[in-house]
């Protein structure tokens, strides 16, 4: 077997077997004369086997492309040997048109918090009719618990998760239902604990910084090695572990000069491995710069992307569901329902416009003929708006039913690719608040200080000794999901009412047709109603709290059925003005 290592500064490089293998001797390598810095050598070694780097005699180090970490950050990696998966289910892909996403973080889906655990639960999304999972990240990180977003090693899984067998195994389950599968993956930064990439060689760099530290090297010298570093990493998620798309965490945080740009590489290299496997995949970016070059295509100028997340979406709407101002939502709280339908129409609400919360102008338009609807995602909540929030507070833990049903109708019958974080579905009761599993005391200490000037700084609400300690392991236990509350009142029925709607959106071509000119929105800011039309149909919602509203829905004889409404389902006066009451919802079709 080939064992190979970047490692351009060191003098000296030996393989060091761990494990059973533990009393071998150490393999010496070699210099790679076709490429400056590698080092390499052959070994007999089989699947399990587990094995480290030493550096110019130093403490054995993982290998920074090890798919396995038994041991967690830090420990010996372990030989992973995809080919001897068996695979049940042949897959030909799931492309994003048309698709509806469902965020899920693995270790609060379940009590047990595995990937056996979380596929035993697939069964429900498929039922939902949801079309794709979207993971939070599953690369090792510190203890058992936590968000994944301080991972240390990009090309392998979370060994408490279940391994990369673990995950192959849900992949399976998934695309034997008829799911997709998206990872979320960071590239903008590596957690703290257990990193020992600078040993190897320039990963990060002092060109630029990030709230992180030192900036993952995409520019420096050495950058190409690190480029491919990530790039192979996103290739091997996609073809390995035979997942249809990645999601990019902030990708404003890469910090690139070069031309071109890491993200329009890495498009490239997954179209490339798109066309090679014969089936769809894609890439999805969290941006918060409202730029049209993210999705824009390479040949165009633009990074070549997917999708993006639309955090304007999802602070109008919250904005005019919740009436809340603080931090980032006072750009949309002066005119919510303004700003709700400009993003309906337009896509961005910061399209160069003035940005309170950053004190200066922010984004660009998009041209929704260029870029189709579908390339933005749309949603109520994610796992960053509900759990950056003191208390990690739902909607359902202040928004009544009514304004539920409202926005996951705007949410599923908008133009753009839905997406739903888990429990939404039902208004689940638990909290999804961050939590670490840091072994670090200094760490662990570091990262309690940072959330409390993160939620001061946001003004959320709430007596700072009533937030959460991140370090606590029932602060975890909290956010896990209860399975019992889907088949009980009151949660039962919006569930089904996320199931009415998603049925909607499979049988109606027009609520996935992508022309803009085929979508339009009109309000009343005082009444508090919105009327979003898709071709000929009409999604109507009062978010009043007290007051009924007359929302003018037909131009003379329409012929409009009412295709779904809550709390029930009704029809436009002959006039055809619907009169909706307070915290309703109705949808209209001819």
């Amino acid at each position: 077997m080939l064992f190979e290592v970047w490692a351009p500064r060191a003098g000296q490089v030996v393989l060091q077997w761990a494990g059973d293998r533990a009393g071998e001797p150490p393999v010496a390598m070699e210099r790679d004369g076709d490429r400056a810095g590698w080092w390499r050598t052959e070994a007999p070694a089989r699947d399990g086997d587990r094995y480290a780097f030493r550096l110019d005699g130093g403490p054995p180090r993982p290998d920074p492309r090890a798919a396995r970490l038994p041991d967690g950050p830090g420990g010996p990696g372990a030989v992973v040997e995809h080919d001897r998966f068996g695979w049940r289910h042949p897959w030909s892909g799931r492309p994003l048109p048309g698709a509806v996403l469902y965020e899920l973080h693995l270790g609060t889906y379940t009590p047990e918090g595995t990937f056996d655990a979380a596929a035993a639960r697939l069964r429900h999304l498929a039922d939902l009719g949801v079309s794709h999972v979207s993971l939070m990240p599953v690369c090792p990180f510190p203890g058992t618990h936590g968000w994944g977003y301080d991972g240390v090693a990009p090309w392998a899984v979370h060994e408490p998760y279940g391994g990369p067998d673990g995950f192959k195994r849900f992949v399976d389950a998934a695309h034997g239902l008829g799911l997709g599968v998206v990872l979320d993956v960071v590239h903008n930064h590596l957690g703290p604990s257990g990193n020992h990439l600078p040993e190897f060689g320039p990963y990060f760099t002092e060109t630029h910084h990030t709230p992180w530290g030192a900036a993952v090297n995409l520019d420096a010298p050495g950058s190409d090695e690190v480029r491919g570093y990530l790039i192979g990493s996103a290739l091997s998620w996609l073809r390995d572990y035979r997942l249809d798309g990645l999601r990019l965490d902030a990708v404003h945080a890469l910090h690139d000069d070069r031309t071109p740009h890491f993200l329009a590489k890495l498009s490239a290299a997954v179209d490339g491995l798109a066309g090679r496997l014969g089936r769809p995949l894609f890439l999805v970016a969290e941006s918060d710069l409202n730029d049209p070059h993210t999705t824009a295509p390479r040949e165009r100028g633009g990074q070549g992307l997917h999708a993006q997340w639309n955090d304007d979406f999802h602070h109008a709407l919250h904005t005019a569901l919740t009436g809340e101002s603080q931090g980032y939502y006072a750009d949309f709280a002066r005119a919510p329902l303004a700003a709700l339908a400009k993003t309906l129409t337009g896509g961005f609400f910061h399209d160069g416009t003035y940005s309170s919360f950053r004190g200066r102008a922010h984004g660009a338009p998009l041209d929704l003929h260029r870029t189709p609807a579908y390339r933005l995602l749309a949603y109520a909540q994610t796992h960053d708006q509900v759990g950056n929030r003191a208390l990690g507070d739902r909607l359902a833990a202040g928004t009544p039913p009514g304004l539920l049903a409202c926005a996951a109708a705007l949410v599923l019958c908008s133009p753009f690719t839905p997406m739903l974080f888990m429990g939404e579905e039902w208004g689940a009761s638990t909290p999804w608040q961050y939590f670490t599993d840091h072994t670090d005391p200094e760490l662990a200490e570091a990262v309690r200080a940072g959330r409390r000037r993160e939620f001061a700084a946001h003004e959320w609400a709430g007596d700072s000794g009533d937030w959460p300690d991140p370090q606590d392991p029932a602060t975890r236990d909290r956010c896990v999901l209860d399975w019992s509350e889907p088949t009980r009142a009151p949660h039962a029925r919006l569930l089904a009412w996320h199931r009415t709607l998603l049925t909607l959106r499979h049988e109606l071509p027009a609520l996935t047709d992508p022309d803009p000119g085929h979508t339009d929105v009109r309000f009343d800011e005082d009444a508090r109603w919105l009327l979003l039309r898709r071709g000929p149909l009409r999604v109507a919602v009062n978010l009043g709290r007290d007051t009924a509203a007359d929302i003018p829905v037909a131009d003379g004889d329409a012929g409009l059925q009412a295709l779904a409404g809550w709390p029930a389902a009704r029809l436009p006066d002959p006039d055809g003005v619907l009169r909706l009451p307070p915290e309703s919802v109705v949808v209209l079709g001819p």
